[in-house]
């Protein structure tokens, strides 16, 4: 072939520009190592306090604002969905918000009506003198409090607002407590105990109980650090936590030097500290060290590694036509096989896709080597009344926005075509541990989707079990499932396959 022809000319070009890049890239090169000297100097100076401390303490701060949020969207949803429920009796009470609680993940949810009655899920109590936020007559807003449960357990208490009637009874506003230990537990390190943190009130003292190091512990902060650093930074770390103010603050204890960042939770009234051994600042300047005695190694390796690269390139040059028409056939292979396992009107997975992976999950369950395994039997209600009273257009239409809210919903799950209207999830790795939660918002998405005629799925899941042989035995539980969620879904209103 003429046009693919490489001549000695091309050969001694390519070698004449890739002595002049490789002596461009050693002056670049050079100057590449001195600008990074002096930004790793800089990075020195600044490493510390930015990453450790600042960011530490401001993201930590977030996710418990991020938090609070997500609980106060939650009870308004929780209110909305049982406003709208036709509830007779404090039975019918107690069951909808438990299904909330369980539904939305809500801690202790209630409802409090005008006479500061306190409904939850178990029980019935008058709340004015357990709950402060009810000691004034309205609830203007949003309310955020700290409360006390029992000994020095507490709970973090948010309340809204609420006008709606059930019973014949105003209700005036509901809340939700959040017991501090779940929110520690949302904000631990994991850095061999390096960095220390605790939530502190306006006073200092500790809300979390978690140990600020070794010397402070849980110890009010004020007290720990009066005496070990200057009057006038005492005071004005202070005045900082009765503000609400961010800032650091470095002191010495039994000569050890250790430095603290506060980060105001808004609307809360605490302050997340944030504390950094020193030791862990002696380790930074030495990584940044490291790292720039590395990365002149590199260059020096990088190189070497051009050099080899371009004498690697001119043999390569000579067999470019054989490996292009390899690499063409490979291509080719690889893409008739993608078609084979591809559903053509879904783009997912395919039966025998299926069959290959029950194939190999198979000889992994013989082997023992399989561990977290879920299994999701779905099937499309009514696709076969829709063929038949709208067309198989319609038809195909409802099979892909099923395939479509499979997929969103189960997106890191591996999703089979195995039938007209039936699919087939796998779940493993992170799928599998959050496969309650993914489960509980398909169901509450279809539930949603009867009253405005969206695609109703039904589901069946299970996991495997210790006497599982194969993956058909997960198949056949979920299955069973899949087929008592159906009777349940046409009970509420779903399509059938005759109406």
């Amino acid at each position: 072939m003429k046009s693919r022809k490489i001549t000695e000319k091309a050969v001694i070009i390519t070698a004449a520009i890739g002595g002049v890049l490789i002596l461009i890239m050693l002056i670049a090169n050079t100057y590449w190592a001195y600008e990074q000297s002096t930004a790793s100097t800089n990075q020195a100076v600044s490493a510390v306090s930015a990453f450790y401390l600042e960011s530490m303490a401001d993201r930590r701060a977030k996710t418990i604002t991020n938090l609070i949020n997500n609980n106060f969207d939650y009870m308004e949803k929780a209110v909305s969905v049982i406003d709208d429920e036709q509830i007779e009796s404090q039975e019918d009470l107690r069951a909808a918000i438990g299904r909330m609680k369980n539904l939305l993940s809500l801690s202790r949810f209630a409802l409090v009506d005008e006479e500061d009655i306190v409904y939850t899920q178990y029980t019935t109590y008058t709340g004015r003198s357990r709950h402060p936020f009810l000691a004034n007559k309205t609830l203007d807003g949003r309310m955020i409090s700290t409360v006390f449960r029992y000994g020095s357990s507490k709970d973090l208490c948010l309340a809204i607002p609420i006008d709606i009637k059930i019973m014949g009874k105003q209700f005036k506003a509901c809340f939700v407590q959040i017991d501090i230990n779940d929110i520690v537990g949302l904000l631990a390190f994991d850095d061999q105990e390096s960095t220390h943190f605790a939530l502190y009130s306006e006073n200092g003292g500790n809300i979390s109980e978690t140990e600020l190091g070794q010397f402070i512990g849980t110890k009010n902060i004020f007290d720990a650090t009066n005496g070990n650093v200057s009057e006038e930074e005492w005071n004005s770390f202070r005045d900082d936590f009765a503000n609400g103010k961010k800032g650091t603050l470095t002191f010495t204890i039994n000569d050890v030097v250790d430095t603290i960042c506060y980060e105001p939770v808004p609307d809360t009234g605490w302050e997340l500290v944030v504390m950094i051994r020193e030791s862990v600042i002696q380790d930074q300047f030495q990584e940044i060290s490291k790292k720039s005695l590395a990365d002149n190694r590199r260059q020096i390796i990088f190189i070497l590694v051009v050099a080899s690269l371009f004498s690697t390139l001119l043999f390569y040059m000579m067999r470019r036509i054989a490996n292009d028409k390899l690499k063409e056939e490979k291509e080719n292979s690889k893409a008739f096989k993608s078609m084979a396992n591809t559903d053509s009107l879904t783009g997912v997975r395919n039966k025998h896709a299926y069959m290959e992976t029950e194939a190999q999950l198979n000889s992994w369950i013989r082997e023992g080597a399989v561990d977290k395994l879920a299994l999701i039997v779905c099937d499309i209600n009514g696709l076969k009344y829709v063929n038949d009273t709208q067309g198989h257009a319609a038809g195909d239409k409802l099979i892909k926005d099923a395939c479509s809210l499979i997929c969103n919903v189960f997106s890191h799950g591996s999703v089979y075509r195995t039938g007209g209207d039936e699919f087939v999830v796998l779940l493993s790795g992170k799928g599998y541990d959050t496969k309650d939660e993914t489960i509980a918002d398909f169901n509450r998405r279809v539930e949603e989707n009867i009253k405005t005629n969206e695609p109703v799925v039904s589901i069946g899941y299970t996991t495997l079990q210790p006497n599982d042989e194969q993956v058909h035995d997960l198949f056949e539980r979920a299955d069973h499932m899949m087929y008592d969620r159906k009777k349940e879904l046409k009970n509420m209103g779903a399509k059938t396959r005759e109406s």
